[in-house]
């Protein structure tokens, strides 16, 4: 089976603390775009899990989230007579803050609930990707929430309007870990405005959102071409210009195609990775 794997974009990333079990208390508005990732998985005799990627240095061992994946969906499900292969055909770039790994390891734990006929509801599944890593539950649910925790509380918010993100991602890659430890040293964080972002979500006001929008991120990673992508971004009249999650990909969100077009044109000029995509009501989509 065959399915599109979503990324995602924050449209705000609060940390309010660190958990009893180290991890960091997250505040999160997430939102599916149309750029993803195709993730195919076939089911076979060898009793292994398998692995092949299309894009270079993408490990393909049980480092790759989707082999996590998989191997949590079997010990979960307690299937011992399997046999997969895995085939991921990358054009979410990777450590990008768009959650590209953990989108490919939604994608497979979807299909091997397909596949092997074990019929897990979404919230199941999603207590399986919550084992593999913290954005996998949105990856499996997908559209517009509200994440909480270490982001595996999800709530559901109403769709935003039809629109137009450009994605740029600068040359240099962002390490998560990197990034966290960055947040915990730092020794000031200007608190984005939570409530009244959810306020504005739940009633679907996406002019404010877009004027509340923040990442707490962009205050402690340095990105060389950040201020250049977003100069461009607003030249071009986004409704707004951020960081998503730790980054290192910059966003705009464009309600006319033809800006937005011109903005991705610019963009080419800094980095070869510039997408455009719109927002998507889901994360996953089998296609056979």
């Amino acid at each position: 089976m065959k399915i599109k794997a979503y990324a995602k974009v924050n449209l705000m990333l609060d940390i309010l603390g660190t958990l009893p079990n180290g991890y960091h208390n997250l505040w999160m508005i997430m939102q599916s775009v149309s750029l993803y990732d195709t993730v195919t998985v076939t089911k076979n005799d060898s009793g292994k899990i398998t692995l092949t990627c299309s894009k270079e240095g993408i490990p393909t061992d049980e480092r790759n989230i989707a082999h996590k994946a998989a191997r949590a969906f079997f010990d979960a499900t307690q299937i011992s007579n399997y046999g997969i292969h895995i085939d991921i055909e990358k054009s979410i770039p990777s450590e990008a803050g768009l959650a590209g790994g953990s989108a490919d390891g939604a994608a497979v734990i979807k299909l091997l609930n397909e596949l092997f006929e074990t019929n897990l509801t979404e919230r199941e599944l999603c207590r399986i990707g919550r084992k593999v890593g913290a954005d996998v539950p949105f990856c499996i649910a997908g559209g517009t929430c509200l994440a909480q925790n270490i982001g595996d509380v999800l709530s559901p918010l109403d769709d935003i309007p039809d629109c137009f993100f450009v994605l740029a991602k600068p040359k240099m890659g962002v390490s998560t870990k990197e990034a966290y430890d960055s947040f915990d040293n730092a020794s000031y964080i200007k608190k984005p405005k939570r409530e009244k972002m959810l306020i504005a979500a739940a009633n679907g006001n996406f002019d404010e959102m877009c004027h509340l929008a923040a990442n707490v991120f962009e205050q402690v990673i340095e990105v060389p071409e950040r201020v250049e992508i977003k100069k461009i971004m607003r030249e071009e009249n986004a409704k707004l210009a951020l960081m998503s999650g730790s980054g290192p990909t910059v966003y705009g969100i464009f309600e006319n195609e033809n800006d937005a077009e011109k903005c991705a044109e610019k963009l080419k000029s800094i980095t070869k990775d510039v997408f455009i995509a719109k927002p998507v009501p889901f994360a996953l989509e089998i296609i056979e």
